[in-house]
């Protein structure tokens, strides 16, 4: 852990003849000659009015100040963007969706350098936002603490729970006359009633686990719903934190996010039946913080883990639900016990996880099972490998009734087509739907298909076809889907040179994703193989494109923290 520093790293901008206008700009925002002398701690969070996901983080983050203060810092809060996935899903803005994560770091990175602030409590409330502002924790390594804005409360419509998926899958059953518009319209009134995330085991709660279980977030701050009160004491709590770090020592990023404590985050992934996005994720905050850490060793943690979880979208329950029986304490505290965490890694307060753990409610045995009675001896997300995904592929095997399956491609160059069939129907029992050049250059952007996904369950499918695609898929996609295929057809990935009619086989079990052809009839037609033209881009999606790297490490846009090694 890290000692005290002997002197702020803010003092660059306060002190010294040379640094009097300097002074003078920090008086005119409200500092007093008192507050020069005190840590300068930055609260970011992406406040605004374009989704739900973040309406609720400007007064937590406010709440933050008050935490700062009571340390003897001075808080200056600042705010970022956000895309909402909820508003840009199913059109071109979705391109935008993965971008903002990459946005969203250099922001955070830009302001934190030019300002020399001492610490970071970052808020994020949707899907790229948490890993776009954990990035920017690890990239800068400053005492930073993490904190997720909360999920929505779920709606109730006819008798049951709902959430937005409810309603994604609800335009695929008006489609198959499984519901009527009306009903549909109703549904829609009912299933997002409160400020906060999507409320399911989908990225944002996902990735809000994967905060605490790195240690970057307080325990049981991950799964409070966005509307309760204690996220504003749990909020000055952020602040306190950060400033007494900076103050007296303590974990910084790069201590916290470590070999073993990713592989702790892919656990917990594995066994909440947690969102595909992680595989994604995950490598790329490993690249902020000097760790080489790939889709293969996500996937051999997601294999040895068992999943134990009951969670929407795969399962019965919701974050709400996990709050009640004690958050992501008793996942980690089950698994922990079973042998599959490292309890040796550092939490905020210095602490290892196994002592931060030692008082954790036990698993409810309904929500949270023990892993002796895991509901799948291996994780709810599975990577899958082959002649068709060299660098591997994600599905999320949580719920399915099978995860084998093999049928006829049917192939689609882009999302947009792939929609206008699976909306006529214009498709059969026994289809694999094959989705291209969606992948983080060839879309670029890496657009999600929730919007097609969600069709196929809602009109019955989700089972009797399968999906793949060198996209990405929502938290709360389900169904027989595989996404993140790489290497994506832009780069010659073998998903390019596949055709309508060939054969197809998804083996969950086994792991595998195979093109049933010869090798020599997979060697001539990447032989015969061009690029597929693509549109003039510009502005951020022409420079995303010429950045980006490919899924299996990360989909990120830089080599990297200087002379960092493999730690």
């Amino acid at each position: 852990m890290t000692s005290p520093p002997k002197k702020l790293v803010s003092a660059v901008i306060k002190e010294g003849l040379d640094r009097a206008p300097h002074r003078a700009f920090l008086r005119a925002t409200g500092m007093s000659d008192d507050d020069m002398a005190k840590p300068l701690v930055a609260i970011v969070s992406q406040h605004g009015e374009n989704t739900p996901c973040s309406m609720s983080l400007g007064p937590q983050a406010d709440a933050a100040r008050l935490g700062v203060a009571a340390a003897q810092g001075v808080a200056v809060p600042f705010t970022t963007i956000s895309v909402s996935d909820g508003v840009s899903m199913n059109h071109r803005g979705m391109r935008m969706s993965l971008v903002s994560r990459e946005l969203i770091a250099d922001s955070i990175e830009a302001v934190m350098r030019a300002h020399a602030y001492d610490a970071l409590v970052g808020f994020a409330g949707c899907d790229k936002t948490l890993p776009g502002v954990m990035m920017a924790m690890a990239r800068l390594n400053v005492p930073s603490v993490f904190v997720y804005g909360g999920a929505m409360l779920p709606g109730h419509w006819r008798g049951q729970d709902v959430t937005i998926l409810t309603t994604y899958e609800g335009v695929g059953s008006v489609l198959a006359g499984r519901m009527t518009e009306a009903e549909l319209d109703e549904l829609g009134h009912a299933c997002a009633p409160t400020l906060g995330s999507c409320p399911g085991q989908f990225t944002a709660n996902t990735m809000a686990m994967v905060a605490e279980t790195l240690g970057l977030a307080l325990p049981g701050s991950a799964m409070l719903p966005a509307v309760y009160t204690e996220r504003l004491a749990l909020a000055r709590r952020a602040g306190r934190r950060a400033t007494e770090i900076v103050m007296h020592g303590g974990p910084l990023p790069r201590d916290l996010v470590t070999r073993k404590s990713l592989e702790n985050a892919c656990a917990a992934v594995a066994a909440t039946g947690g969102s595909t996005n992680a595989g994604l994720h995950l490598p790329a905050i490993a690249h902020e913080a000097g760790v080489r850490f790939t889709l293969d060793d996500v996937a051999a943690v997601f294999a040895r883990t068992p999943l134990i979880a009951d969670l929407q979208p795969g399962g019965r329950f919701l974050a709400l639900d996990l709050h009640r029986v004690g958050g992501v304490a008793p996942v980690l505290k089950a698994l922990l016990d079973a042998g599959h965490l490292h309890g040796d890694t550092l939490a905020l307060s210095g602490r290892t996880l196994a002592d931060e753990l030692a008082s954790a409610p036990a698993p409810d045995g309904e929500v949270v099972r023990s892993a002796a009675k895991a509901l799948h001896a291996t994780g709810g997300v599975v990577v899958l490998k082959g002649n068709l995904a060299p660098d591997g592929a994600l599905i999320k095997i949580a719920g399915l009734t099978s995860s084998v399956f093999e049928g006829p491609a049917r192939v689609f160059e882009c999302e947009e087509d792939a929609f206008a069939a699976v909306s006529a129907r214009a498709y059969a029992e026994g289809d694999v739907l094959v989705i291209r050049n969606e992948g983080p250059r060839g879309g670029p952007g890496m657009r999600e298909m929730l919007g097609v996904t969600a069709l196929v369950y809602g009109q019955g499918m989700g089972e009797k076809v399968a999906l793949l695609t060198d996209g990405r898929f929502s938290g709360a996609t389900r169904g027989l889907m595989v996404g993140y295929i790489g290497p994506e057809a832009a780069l010659g990935g073998p998903i390019a040179l596949v055709r309508d009619g060939d054969p197809i086989a998804i083996d969950g079990e086994r792991c595998t994703l195979s093109l049933l052809l010869d090798d020599a009839e997979i060697a001539r037609r990447r032989a015969a193989w061009r690029p597929r033209e693509v549109e003039v881009l510009s502005g951020v999606l022409e420079k995303y494109a010429r950045l980006v790297g490919p899924a299996h490490l990360g989909a990120v846009t830089h080599s990297g923290p200087a002379g960092a090694g493999d730690r």
